[in-house]
């Protein structure tokens, strides 16, 4: 267990290195027993939460309950916030804020995954758009109900600064947008408008230098996830049939899955890069070829999913050690450096996964369907009104100021949904019932949710 630092007055306790600042929370609570950690507080308070239980029924890539193998967006971040932890436990970063920001980071995630997102972005278009780790940001701190504050308003889970800044992804908020190396803007922020204020607090004592940059501890988190996506998206399609290795001895598929990333990440990555990047994870043997499916062979899978996890995290730590030291390294004390040809590999996975997987699936009939449910319940949501909405969702909305703001509400209502409820209030609303609980799992409720999912499966 980390060193404890008591601080006299201070409402929790406190790791070391961390200073009392890193632990306060935006609403003041009654003076916490010490048995605990303000960080472990966090982490608790997460786990129990209703928004991280909704991530077991939405979808990472594939939809929950088409693939019993495949991961789910809640699978998908206790993995990140393993490997997150480890990383961030090498390096000096408190692995317990390190986790709660892994666990977070795909909390505001809509149903039906990116596709859901994309629809919520049209959707919101006009109102400062919509992100799914704005999202988060906006379920931590006002939508998940725990704590209020003195003047009625909510506060979400009411997290230390320092947890909620390593879940910030995209510092940034909608008008702040980067551009790309194309000159493009960035579709990704991390900040809606209306929740500035809480961004603003949470930033506070953040050095001048570090405007716009995400804190160390939130790039743990970032480069976790992008281990665990990479790494285990790639088994899930192997696992599934869609993905061989073999592949990577013949030139011209490789070379189709190179152009797969660059129209799916962007054209500026370099494609004699990602080419020695197959060629160096190749000649590593450490991918598995000819997969069938035997236990053995899930075993050889398994092995090669933690040969590539270690390989990936030991090459970051190793190279932020050179930089840094073996001092611990927190919150804006320095930067994590992934070596760039640990990065070209972690992309190149990340394209395997495009152009056997997502990709694909970009032209199936099931996809659009699935950006149309979620479109017209934006549709049916708002023209209805409260009466079609849950009810804190529908206190949200009768307290909103303008058309905006109501817009908001729904969009937030609609982004809370799992997949199968989405489903089920698309088809009660469409038939002119209200769906008034998000899903009850009564007989009825199984029935339309099945007709759903034969509709997109």
């Amino acid at each position: 267990m980390a060193d404890i630092l008591e601080f006299p007055g201070a409402p929790e306790r406190v790791p070391a290195p961390y200073e009392p600042s890193d632990v306060e929370r935006k609403v003041i609570e009654p003076p916490k027993g010490q048995r605990r950690t303000a960080f472990e507080r966090d982490r608790a308070r997460l786990v129990h939460s209703s928004a991280m239980r909704r991530l077991g029924a939405k979808t990472q890539v594939l939809t929950p309950g088409t693939d019993d193998f495949s991961r789910t967006r809640l699978t998908h971040s206790l993995e990140v916030a393993q490997i997150g932890r480890e990383i961030g436990r090498s390096l000096g970063a408190d692995p317990d804020l390190v986790d709660t920001a892994c666990l977070a980071h795909d909390i505001g995630h809509p149903p039906f995954g990116h596709n859901g997102e994309t629809a919520l972005a049209e959707a919101a278009e006009h109102i400062g758009g919509f992100e799914g780790n704005a999202q988060t940001l906006r379920v931590l701190t006002r939508l998940e109900p725990k704590v209020f504050g003195l003047g009625g308003e909510g506060a979400g889970l009411n997290l230390t600064r320092a947890s909620l800044d390593a879940c910030v992804k995209y510092p940034w908020a909608y008008s702040q947008r980067p551009s790309r190396p194309d000159g493009t803007i960035s579709p990704k922020f991390g900040v809606y408008d209306d929740d500035a204020p809480v961004f603003e607090w949470l930033r506070a004592g953040t050095p001048e230098s570090a405007k716009g940059k995400k804190s160390f501890e939130a790039q743990i988190m970032d480069f976790a996830d992008d281990i665990a996506y990479s790494v285990h998206d790639v088994e899930d399609a192997i696992v599934g049939g869609r993905v061989d290795f073999s592949m990577l001895d013949d030139p011209e598929l490789v070379w189709d899955m190179i152009v797969a990333t660059q129209d799916w990440y962007g054209d500026w990555y370099d494609g004699d890069e990602l080419t020695a990047a197959f060629e160096r994870l190749n000649q590593a043997n450490i991918l598995v070829k000819g997969f069938s499916g035997t236990r053995r062979e899930l075993a050889a899978l398994k092995n090669a999913t933690s040969s590539l996890i270690s390989r990936f995290a030991g090459a970051a730590q190793i190279a932020t050690r050179g930089q840094y030291g073996p001092d611990p390294i927190t919150r804006y004390q320095g930067d994590l450096i992934i070596p760039p040809d640990t990065a070209m590999e972690i992309l190149a996975l990340k394209g395997v996964s495009v152009a056997f997987v997502m990709a694909p699936r970009e032209a199936d009939p099931r996809y659009s369907a699935q950006r149309e449910i979620t479109q017209e319940l934006v549709t049916l949501i708002s023209a209805i009104g409260p009466d079609a909405l849950e009810p804190d969702f529908a206190d949200d909305y009768l307290q909103a100021s303008d058309d905006a703001a109501r817009l908001r509400v729904v969009i937030d209502q609609v982004a809370s949904l799992t997949d199968v409820s989405a489903m089920l209030w698309h088809e009660k609303l469409k038939n002119g019932a209200l769906p008034a609980t998000r899903y009850t799992g009564e007989p009825a409720d199984w029935d339309l949710a099945d007709k759903g999912l034969a509709a997109l499966f």
